[in-house]
């Protein structure tokens, strides 16, 4: 990586508005580039499309006249005229382009498409004064489509925001308004209710180390919803021989534990196992003494100041090395109401997150029903199955690429 050279980007490296997204742009030398991903400059309004796995994902570059060095996996594509330019880009994102693009794909488990197959496109090119209609029409109606899926996505990210504060709320504060007060000494955590107490998890769990067994499914631990509830498929087990061959070898686990991914603990694979199971060696089970809910340290464990706890107890020189021990997670210092309240703070967050998931599987249902009438849209006015003002039938050409 070099912070004085340009940006090597792919695809994903692009937002959806046609802004780099320096975040996750590396930034290299001239020198570290092969001659197939060499430097190239790019203007406002060129497209750059992927040919390699994410295939149909068209992007609008909007920085002028800087210098990238662009995947293998990109195509850059010049048009010249902004206006055409904005109309081969919505020809891209169109069902009827990727109706020439599906009978050609290549590659059994990443799709690609060569730089030959793609310049044999064909694609709508109607006259100037037509094209002019076409474009000023999508404009207008996309754009409204896209604020209107815009301001949905903001919805569901505040449903979100608002779930992880609600539950930080509870499993700090508990849900009784005007009790008694204390400092807990845990600077993100701040004052707690005083009868909470604040131990270490060597006084509340114990490691257990128990092989598996043929008749049990095997689990797995998310970073986004914690321990599963069903057998993984052989698509998600990368080691599927092992999990057939070989079950002795992996780690059982019984309703009521605590499993987290040893090399994920940092980034929260952590949660409260709900069916009995077995797990990755990679894993580590906690085991808690009587008067502890599982359920409750699952949900003080995945916020945000208890995964930066975990992150701090990890060894590993990079994030790619990290691995929570055990050693570590006995030292983290962990909030433990009274069991009744536990439980009642379980209750609480499951109620609200119910009525909070249903709300957000509404708005993303009418976001995929927006983007579907949004393709629908760009595809019958690109192919003029839908009249335009002033547009006649297209005429079908060729892509050019460069």
């Amino acid at each position: 990586m070099d912070a004085n050279g340009f940006p090597y980007i792919g695809i994903r490296d692009i937002r959806e508005d046609g802004t780099l997204d320096f975040s996750s742009a590396r930034f290299v030398s001239e020198n570290a580039v092969s001659k197939q991903e060499a430097a190239f400059t790019v203007n406002e309004g060129d497209i750059l499309f992927c040919k390699v796995g994410t295939l149909g994902e068209p992007r609008h570059v909007r920085l002028e006249g800087s210098r990238f060095a662009l995947s293998a996996t990109l195509v850059l594509i010049k048009i010249g005229c902004n206006l055409l330019n904005k109309f081969s880009k919505y020809v891209l994102e169109s069902d009827f382009l990727n109706a020439q693009i599906n009978p050609i794909l290549t590659g059994a488990t990443r799709p690609a498409l060569g730089i030959q197959q793609i310049r044999k496109f064909s694609i709508p090119r109607p006259p100037y004064d037509e094209l002019v209609e076409i474009v000023k029409f999508l404009d207008k109606n996309v754009g409204l489509i896209d604020q209107a899926i815009a301001l949905k996505n903001n919805q569901v990210s505040l449903f979100k925001e608002r779930k992880q504060i609600l539950i930080q709320q509870a499993v700090t504060r508990g849900l009784v308004s005007g009790v008694p007060m204390r400092d807990s000494g845990i600077e993100w955590i701040g004052e707690i209710p005083a009868h909470w107490r604040v131990l270490a998890n060597r006084a509340l769990f114990q490691e257990r180390v128990e092989a598996g067994r043929d008749d049990l499914p095997l689990l797995s631990v998310s970073i986004h919803s914690g321990v599963s509830e069903e057998e993984i498929s052989e698509e998600e087990n990368v080691r599927g021989r092992a999990k057939i061959e070989d079950k002795s070898k992996y780690i059982r686990v019984r309703p009521g534990d605590i499993a987290f991914n040893m090399m994920r603990a940092w980034q929260g694979a952590i949660g409260a196992v709900r069916v009995e199971g077995m797990v990755s060696p990679a894993y580590t089970i906690a085991t808690p003494r009587p008067s502890l809910d599982a359920r409750y340290f699952e949900y003080q464990y995945r916020t945000p100041g208890f995964i930066q706890q975990m992150d701090r107890y990890s060894k590993g020189i990079t994030d790619f090395r990290k691995r929570l021990y055990w050693d570590g997670f006995k030292q983290l210092t962990t909030l433990v109401p009274p069991i009744e309240e536990q439980r009642a703070i379980i209750d609480f967050i499951e109620q609200a997150m119910r009525k909070q998931n249903t709300a957000v599987i509404l708005l993303e249902r009418q976001i995929s029903k927006l983007k579907e009438y949004k393709a629908i849209l760009i595809n019958c006015a690109v192919t003029g199955n839908i009249k335009v003002p002033g547009v006649a039938d297209p005429v079908i050409s060729n892509i050019e690429v460069t």
